[in-house]
């Protein structure tokens, strides 16, 4: 274990994976973070609405990919755009490969992998908060992570907000477009599950 592979922490965004029995699936989070160094333990808060984290509450594992400046929008797309109660994120992805828990990894586009086992779960109310001691961990490439930032300014297109009306919502995290002159204040974004706080409004 490499225990260096903590600092790719500090910041950035990750994808989050989880294996339930043949069920394997992966979503994108921004939320870990280390707490502790003795034990080696982090924190990850997970959204309800995501399948995700019903394998995590279910199984107590998961994995952490530390997403590179070099990770591909199709990245994002892949993990964050699709539900996993849907379709199966990992029957034509070929970037990944299992770590010793078992669970996939992402190896392209990241430049480490945390492996983690859940101590305590807390109830966040729409999100649930999992402190998990680390099992393995291993710096994959001298890449700086990609953070919030860098991801608006050079990994996600600019969204294109329909022309025919004259506001709309864009999802800051994945670019989903909501159409209407108000966004519900419990909206949830279908696409990455992300709530209105991450909306912004777009004058047409």
């Amino acid at each position: 274990m490499n225990p260096s592979a903590m600092f790719k922490l500090s910041y950035g965004l990750f994808v989050v994976t989880a294996k339930d029995g043949e069920k394997d699936n992966g979503c994108i989070t921004n939320t870990a973070s280390q707490v502790t160094d003795s034990p080696l333990r982090i924190s990850l808060t997970v959204n309800k609405a995501n399948l995700t984290h019903d394998m995590i509450l279910k199984t107590g594992e998961f994995n952490v990919s530390i997403l590179s400046e070099k990770a591909s929008f199709d990245t994002f797309r892949h993990f964050g755009f699709q539900s996993g109660r849907d379709v199966d994120k990992f029957a034509d992805y070929t970037a990944v490969t299992r770590s010793a828990n078992g669970i996939y990894y992402i190896t392209e586009g990241t430049n480490a992998y945390l492996s983690a086992k859940v101590v305590k779960t807390v109830d966040l109310g729409t999100h649930t908060m999992f402190i998990a001691d680390i099992t393995e961990a291993e710096i994959l490439a001298d890449e700086p992570s990609a953070t919030y930032t860098y991801y608006q300014a050079h990994i996600k297109p600019a969204p294109q907000a329909p022309k025919d009306k004259k506001t709309t919502w864009v999802c800051k995290i994945c670019g989903y477009v909501y159409e209407g002159e108000e966004l519900p204040a419990d909206f949830i974004c279908p696409l990455c599950k992300h709530g209105a706080i991450d909306f912004e409004k777009v004058e047409a």
